[in-house]
């Protein structure tokens, strides 16, 4: 079985990732070991793996983690049928979503008080908006709406039932120290977040 290694200590995300990304794209099977030296990297790239539809084993070994990541010589290789160009608009067409995303954890500049207010009232209207957003994405001081104390815990926790998927910056939780508080929805990477943002759906930036 192939065994190749990447390091990927001292990376900042999404770097880690991508480097896994290249090195799995380059090999026809086998497995993969991935070292990284902090948690969100870890969780990240164990999130890229896994939902590429790679097993994947973590360890820690002094300080470090390592990552086992087994990809089959047939598991991705299937050829995907050829489509005319109105399959694939239509195909386009199903798969556009609606994705707002916040920067901020305040709505607009001025007053700190009045951007509170603003962003609980817009939060009470998308929960009552039918059908649910399908993605919030989270970055910089946006992502203390998804911890503790935030004031729209509720609202968020009522379009995630209603399918809304949430998604809060890694980095940004950890610079801030909110990891451990996180409340709804889940940790991601701005790999991912940049291919959501990329996507053929529409998004609605908050600042």
């Amino acid at each position: 079985m192939m065994r190749k290694e990447v390091d990927c200590r001292g990376m900042a995300c999404p770097r880690p990732v991508l480097e896994t990304k290249k090195a799995l794209e380059q090999m026809t099977g086998g497995q993969l070991v991935v070292t990284v030296d902090n948690p969100v990297a870890r969780e990240n790239v164990t999130m890229f793996a896994r939902n590429a539809g790679f097993p994947v084993i973590a360890e820690e070994r002094d300080g470090l983690f390592v990552l086992t990541i087994t990809k089959s010589e047939t598991g991705d290789q299937t050829a995907a049928k050829p489509e005319s160009s109105k399959e694939a608009s239509a195909d386009r067409e199903q798969t556009r979503t609606l994705t707002y995303f916040f920067t901020s954890n305040i709505l607009g500049q001025g007053s700190p008080d009045l951007g509170l207010t603003l962003i609980k009232s817009l939060f009470n209207t998308l929960a009552e908006t039918n059908p649910a957003p399908d993605n919030l994405i989270f970055l910089n001081s946006g992502v203390f709406l998804t911890c503790d104390s935030s004031p729209v815990l509720e609202q968020l926790k009522k379009m995630e039932a209603a399918g809304t998927r949430i998604i809060s910056c890694g980095t940004c939780l950890e610079y801030y120290k909110l990891k451990e508080k996180l409340q709804v929805g889940r940790v991601s990477n701005m790999y991912e977040i940049n291919q959501i943002l990329s996507g053929p759906g529409k998004v609605i930036t908050v600042p």
